[in-house]
């Protein structure tokens, strides 16, 4: 029998791998960061021993969710300024109390709140974008959280910058310290076409080529944002960013609630990514990203939360129902965003946009053992006749009972391994008490 650090026996592997398939009474066998095997429970047990064995045997097993678009550290401004527009909530609140209270330790502490949170609903990589990346890798490192962090570019100064060159050069520190690394990889994130100018989107643009790193970036968020940019220089910001040599297999387009058919054929030929961020976009009123739209032209769409402070929770099951539900209303089909589609944008479809599918969102032999336990024994996942559907449209986060990222068991039946759950609620406590101070 072949040695292997653990295997999961469960009642269900969805392995989300382009088949549509669900393997009942299934098992997996993990050794070191990778899957070594999946087969039928007893073919395991005759194959394998293991240093730990977990039953998982009324639970789906499923890829780690990959959250495409968040930004961690504002988890710590969750609930500080809700039901308002866009740019009212931007510049009358959020910039304001970023440049009164954004450190280092503000974004360390909301990391932690962060990845505890996301780890409790099935998370197991995230796309970032905010100030202080070098502080979320190491808080990600740390924790064995998989990551890709955003190297932030502005016009204007804030806590971390001065300049577009500044935040560029910073980026590029961060990239060179985490070159290589197992759990940490790093994208170029100018935040929108209306904060970053063209000279620095053409630095990122020929940097990210020879860095074959991925852009992340706001774009098409909002009408208003549109037809600003109409009035300023006579372009959609889409039309800009293709001119500027932005469209390519390297962007991440975040939010694209406005979007005519001619700018979607754009995106198809090009092989740009999509992320689509719809509960964010439903509270501030921003827009319907037309995913159904988007998926007939063959173009990748991914999902993400959005930061707490804008959704307000960084719950990605969540986030996949309302996707699939709000993909119906908005096309008039109710086949318009299938379960199984859905959970694919949450799995698969990150990891395609980040560029790590070779390695994580799906469970595969050879791939990163990325898993999540989902428990079905509830009452409120009874009976059970397509365990996909039920991921989309019954489960909730709590249903959550093990995580593992490269194979480390990050949440054990419901108890984070690798963070401090009390300790980063009392620190996240004791900061926003200072901010009246």
């Amino acid at each position: 029998m072949k040695q292997v650090d653990a295997i999961l026996h469960a009642r269900w592997v969805i392995p989300v791998d382009g088949s549509d398939r669900v393997l009942a009474d299934h098992s997996i066998a993990i050794l070191e960061d990778k899957i070594a095997a999946i087969a039928p429970r007893a073919q395991i047990e005759q194959q394998y021993t293991a240093a730990a064995t977990v039953d998982v045997s009324e639970h789906a097993l499923i890829p780690g969710l990959v959250n495409a678009h968040t930004h961690a550290a504002m988890s710590l401004f969750r609930g500080m300024a809700d039901d308002l527009a866009l740019m009212d909530w931007l510049q009358q609140h959020i910039w304001p109390a970023e440049s009164a209270h954004v450190n280092e330790h503000f974004v360390q502490l909301g990391v932690e709140l962060a990845l505890a949170e996301m780890i409790r609903g099935g998370v197991t990589c995230m796309n970032d974008m905010y100030f202080f990346p070098d502080v979320a890798a190491r808080v990600c490192k740390q924790a064995g959280f998989r990551a890709t962090v955003g190297l932030i570019a502005l016009d204007f100064p804030t806590v971390w910058a001065r300049d577009a060159d500044e935040y560029i050069d910073k980026g590029i520190a961060v990239h060179d310290q985490y070159r290589g690394d197992a759990l940490i990889n790093v994208a170029f994130a100018p935040h929108a076409p209306y904060t970053v100018s063209d000279k620095p989107l053409e630095k990122i643009r020929t940097l990210a080529d020879e860095l074959d790193a991925p852009i992340h970036m706001h774009v098409h968020e909002t009408a208003h944002e549109v037809q600003q940019a109409q009035a300023d220089n006579g372009k959609r910001p889409l039309a800009r960013l293709r001119e500027l040599g932005l469209l390519s297999p390297a962007l991440m387009a975040v939010h694209m609630t406005q979007l005519l058919d001619e700018e979607i054929a754009l995106l198809a030929e090009s092989g740009s990514h999509v992320i689509h961020c719809p509960e964010s976009n439903l509270k501030l009123a921003s827009g319907f990203c037309p995913v159904a739209r988007l998926q007939q032209h063959s173009i990748n769409v991914a999902l993400g939360t959005d930061g707490a402070a804008s959704n307000n929770d960084l719950d990605l099951l969540g986030e996949m129902r309302t996707a699939a539900l709000l993909a119906k209303g908005v096309a008039q089909d109710a086949t318009a965003l299938p379960a199984v589609q859905a959970l694919q944008m949450a799995t698969l479809n990150g990891a395609r946009a980040l560029g790590l599918d070779k390695h994580i969102g799906s469970l595969e032999v050879g791939k990163q053992a990325d898993i999540v336990a989902v428990n079905f024994a509830t009452i409120e996942t009874t009976p059970v006749f397509d365990p996909v559907s039920h991921l989309v449209y019954c489960c909730d986060r709590s249903q959550v009972s093990d995580v593992w990222v490269a194979g480390r068991q990050l949440m054990k039946q419901r108890q984070l391994t690798t963070l401090d759950e009390q300790g980063i609620k009392q620190n996240s406590i004791e900061i926003i008490n200072t901010f009246n101070k």
